[in-house]
């Protein structure tokens, strides 16, 4: 039991200090790219809802993969995220298919009506 409580604390440090170095990186941007990559990574909190600590982890780590990349090659703001930043960082993020918060409503709002239909039968 003791080792399943450890291993999962120990996990979730691994994954906090995966995503502080990839915060670091996009900090150590120089302008425009970090302050387009942060207020996506902020976007991505808000609208990905991923719940597995792994895929955000990943997640951000490719993000900040992909700016390090674009300020090296220093493109364009318009050539990395496009016309639509929202739409941009709304396919990102849905490219993560991790399990999300609302996966866990799903399944409780199909069980709530599962199980009143089974009342109302009986």
């Amino acid at each position: 039991m003791s080792t399943k409580w450890y291993e999962v604390l120990t996990g979730q440090l691994q994954q906090k200090k995966q995503y502080k170095e990839a915060k670091a990186r996009l900090d150590a941007l120089p302008e425009p790219y970090r302050s387009t990559a942060n207020a996506l990574n902020r976007y991505f909190l808000y609208f990905g809802g991923i719940t597995d600590g792994d895929t955000i982890v990943q997640m951000f780590i490719d993000h900040a993969d992909l700016w390090e990349r674009a300020s090296i090659d220093r493109l364009p703001l318009s050539e990395v995220v496009g016309e639509d930043p929202v739409e941009f960082a709304e396919n990102f993020t849905q490219s993560y298919a991790g399990k999300q918060w609302i996966d866990k409503e799903r399944a409780r709002l199909i069980k709530a009506v599962q199980d009143a239909k089974r009342s109302e039968e009986s």
